[in-house]
């Protein structure tokens, strides 16, 4: 890989083995004159604080105040020019440039530099000037190779390109790509003010079991695992609704967790075998105040890292401003495929044939409901570009919502759709104990029909409902999802710090 060096003519022929080979030798040396990876170098400044501070003043304004500091990071850049070198350090805010010169610190520490590499991470101590070019720059009086980088960085121009490499070797990736680490740092400032919003709403951020003795929450296939001492086996969760609830029963009637879940199924731009989302829970509340409250979350991570409730995610705008859309199943399809009758639409026959020709498999589950959200899932959902609520889910694919008083077949259930896919998952609890047996044992029988997705019977949560659940509405937001879509990432792997990937 090309890197650019000085005494040791790290030259661009030679590759990446050979490189190593000479920064072993430097590092070899480095061991022999003293401690080779020292810890007691402490900085006072980070690069981005610096130039907020004083990138506004002119130099003749700075130089006379010798601003001392004391900085550290990673060599992104070095060159000599003549009797001085330049050289400019990432930290985790952004870079800063140093400036050295035989007068500000000896000849020995000077040679010492000049063998350094792009990669070292490096100490320096000086005070503040502008260049000629006005540049902010630390004039060092001091510095210290802290840690020596034995692999070369990325070709400064062509950076790191390969795909799979950045999610493999992610610290690569954020070494060498702003873009990357801007993600991230979104991605945190996004779950931050999830965070913030929900305590702003009274709710309590709790924690429940990573592991469960039955799978429950969600229709998915679970990763199994055995716990040795109780020799019996466990599930990592594929979501924390049963147990939340539990709280709820328990009067904490607002909470809210921010949490991993694992699903042992198929990989795709929107599906990574552990995920994270947001679930939260509120006593006295229906699936309504849930989608308003899902619109709120949505504009406070928004305003938070786009400044704006319009974003563009790949070249198109999403209006997150407006109230979002709220259709069923039926007027969904019918609002993009306006050739389909009622007659075709309630044919179980018909519907059967056309989801097949769309190309989608037919449902375990048995109903016309069931139909129709597949031929939904075949011919509308990727079509549903703004956010468009989808709402009054069939009860025979809802185990756990709370059946429509007014709607025969139907459940107090919505799904958010954004981009074309789906965002967020809410309903009015199923809160009847007798009701939620029943269709628990529902779930079994489709489950021994070869469904391995249903759901398994929980003894403990009907026992806990028992004891009464209020009347309660119930939310999930996929966290990666909503973070590709503030960061315009394409796929989900984007934006995981360490995606799921085959071993290499």
């Amino acid at each position: 890989m090309a890197e650019q060096q000085a005494p040791l003519n790290e030259d661009i022929q030679l590759d990446e083995n050979q490189i190593m080979a000479l920064r072993r030798e430097k590092l070899h040396t480095i061991r022999q004159q003293g401690v080779a990876f020292p810890n007691d170098f402490r900085r006072d400044a980070f690069a981005d604080d610096l130039h907020q501070k004083y990138d506004a003043l002119s130099k003749e304004e700075l130089d006379p105040q010798a601003i001392p500091v004391k900085v550290a990071g990673r060599m992104m850049l070095k060159r000599q020019m003549g009797k001085a070198s330049f050289a400019t350090i990432q930290d985790m805010s952004g870079k800063i440039q140093l400036y050295l010169n035989n007068k500000g610190v000896s000849q020995e520490v000077l040679d010492a530099f000049n063998h350094w590499d792009m990669g070292d991470i490096i100490g320096a101590e000086g005070v503040l000037f502008k260049t000629n070019h006005g540049e902010l720059t630390v004039r060092v009086s001091d510095i210290r190779l802290l840690s020596k980088s034995l692999r070369p960085l990325p070709d400064k121009h062509k950076g790191l390109t390969d795909q799979e490499t950045k999610y493999r070797q992610r610290y690569v990736d954020l070494i060498a790509n702003e873009q990357s680490r801007d993600v991230f740092i979104k991605r945190s400032q996004i779950v931050q003010a999830i965070r913030s919003f929900m305590v702003s709403e009274r709710y309590l951020e709790v924690e429940t079991p990573m592991m469960h003795p039955i799978p429950g929450g969600a229709a998915a296939k679970p990763f199994i695992t055995h716990h040795n001492a109780l020799d019996m086996p466990l599930y990592l969760r594929i979501a924390p609704e049963l147990y939340l609830k539990r709280l709820v029963v328990g009067g904490l009637e607002r909470v809210f967790e921010i949490n991993r879940n694992f699903r042992n199924e198929g990989m795709s731009v929107r599906h990574n075998p552990e995920f994270t989302m947001m679930e939260f829970y509120e006593a006295f509340s229906d699936y309504q105040r849930m989608m308003q409250m899902t619109e709120d979350v949505i504009r406070a991570a928004a305003k938070t890292v786009s400044g704006s409730l319009n974003v563009v995610y790949q070249g198109k705008e999403v209006d997150l401003a407006s109230p979002f859309e709220r259709l069923t199943i039926l007027q969904a399809i019918k609002k993009f495929n306006p050739q389909y009758t009622d007659e075709q639409l309630n044919d179980e026959a018909w519907l059967k044939q056309e989801i097949v020709k769309l190309g989608e498999d037919l449902p375990h589950a048995s109903g016309l409901g069931s139909l129709q959200l597949a031929l939904f899932e075949g011919c509308a959902e990727s079509k549903l570009w703004n956010p468009t609520f989808i709402v009054d889910y069939p009860v025979e694919v809802s185990p756990l919502a709370r059946a429509s008083d007014t709607k025969t077949g139907l459940t107090e259930r919505f799904e958010l759709f954004v981009v074309g896919r789906e965002l967020a998952n809410g309903y009015s609890e199923l809160n009847d104990p007798e009701d939620q047996a029943a269709r628990f044992k529902a779930q079994v029988e489709q489950k021994d029909a070869g469904d391995d997705e249903a759901m398994h019977y929980d003894a403990d949560y009907i026992r806990a409902m028992e004891y009464g659940l209020p009347p309660t509405g119930g939310c999930g937001i996929g966290i990666d999802r909503l973070v590709m879509l503030l960061t315009d990432a394409p796929s989900i792997r984007d934006v995981i710090l360490f995606p799921q990937m085959r071993p290499e």
